[in-house]
């Protein structure tokens, strides 16, 4: 259950500290303190957590529809290039859960109380986010058209090519049902925090591949991906050296088209698992002072291996 001592300032350090654990890991194929892409940095992903989390943690308040454009609409002020489209999407119905209610409990009547407007504003946030790889549909075109329905027929509609818009048909069920419980099974989470969500990222693309990748390169490579993720698993990483060396392949391997096979979805499943976990008291984040040092030893190459057990 979530802590009744809640109000909009601990919602939005939960969500602050979320999707700055998410891009602080050294995750495959994503942006990190020591990895970058052409377009994005690391320092891109911390601005744009800065910016949203607040207006997010106001959803309960202001409604799904506008909160995520409003939350589109900050990280704009700061960042160029999106980097949390999938992120806000996913964090706004989960923050709208009304404090006395469990995530479970609440989020099938957050998502049933979506209207018209909501999706009106998310077709707005989403053409002023301007995703790559997005591409054309030919029922209700978020490019150039606009909606038929709710936001929550919307979703519907995008259900089965994107794993964001499958959360709200199944009642956030990825990230309720397996991330949340995944995250707190993790032993001893707040000094174990990166190998934690290393985890989640591969039980994650091993069994609902990055529909991100499927956008941008194809059924092949999405399948590839996942069975690389598998891969992984399946050596016993992070415990052997089969493991380690497996997930560093991996890494080179989603790396080597650019950004093109970056597994932004996953990321963004990813730090909804993470907020939900705090939410619902789940896990203990690691102190603020933890989280800046390993920044500063990835900077200056001397944080522990992937995967090192510490």
């Amino acid at each position: 259950m979530s802590d009744p001592s809640w109000n909009a300032a601990s919602v939005a350090e939960q969500i602050h500290i979320a999707c700055l654990l998410e891009a602080t890991v050294r995750k495959a194929g994503n942006v990190h303190p020591g990895a970058a892409f052409e377009h994005l940095s690391y320092d891109d992903f911390v601005r744009s957590a800065e910016a949203c989390a607040p207006v997010i943690a106001r959803a309960a308040e202001d409604g799904v529809g506008p909160t995520i454009l409003e939350a589109v609409r900050a990280t704009k002020g700061c960042c160029e290039h999106n980097t949390n489209l999938g992120i806000i999407l996913l964090l706004t119905p989960l923050a709208a859960v009304p404090p006395e209610s469990s995530l479970s409990d609440g989020i099938h009547q957050v998502l049933a109380n979506l209207t018209y407007a909501d999706a009106a504003a998310v077709y707005e946030a989403i053409r002023l986010a301007a995703p790559r790889g997005l591409g054309n549909s030919e029922e209700a075109d978020v490019t150039s058209g606009a909606p038929d329905g709710s936001l929550l027929d919307a979703m519907k509609l995008a259900a089965d090519r994107d794993q964001v818009a499958a959360q709200y048909v199944t009642g956030f069920e990825l990230i309720l049902s397996f991330g949340m419980p995944l995250l707190e099974r993790s032993p001893d989470f707040s000094a174990q925090w990166e190998q934690a969500i290393i985890r989640l990222q591969l039980e994650l693309m091993g069994g609902s591949p990055d529909t991100d990748i499927l956008r941008k390169c194809g059924p092949i490579d999405t399948e590839e991906s996942a069975r690389r993720a598998r891969a992984v698993i399946s050596a016993n990483w992070p415990h052997s050296l089969e493991g380690r060396s497996r997930f560093r392949e991996f890494d080179r391997w989603l790396r080597a088209k650019q950004s093109q096979r970056n597994p932004g979805t996953t990321a963004d499943l990813v730090t909804a698992c993470l907020f939900a976990a705090l939410r619902e008291n789940l896990i203990t984040p690691p102190a603020r002072a933890d989280i800046d040092r390993h920044i500063e030893q990835i900077g200056n190459n001397t944080a522990p291996d992937v995967g090192t057990i510490r």
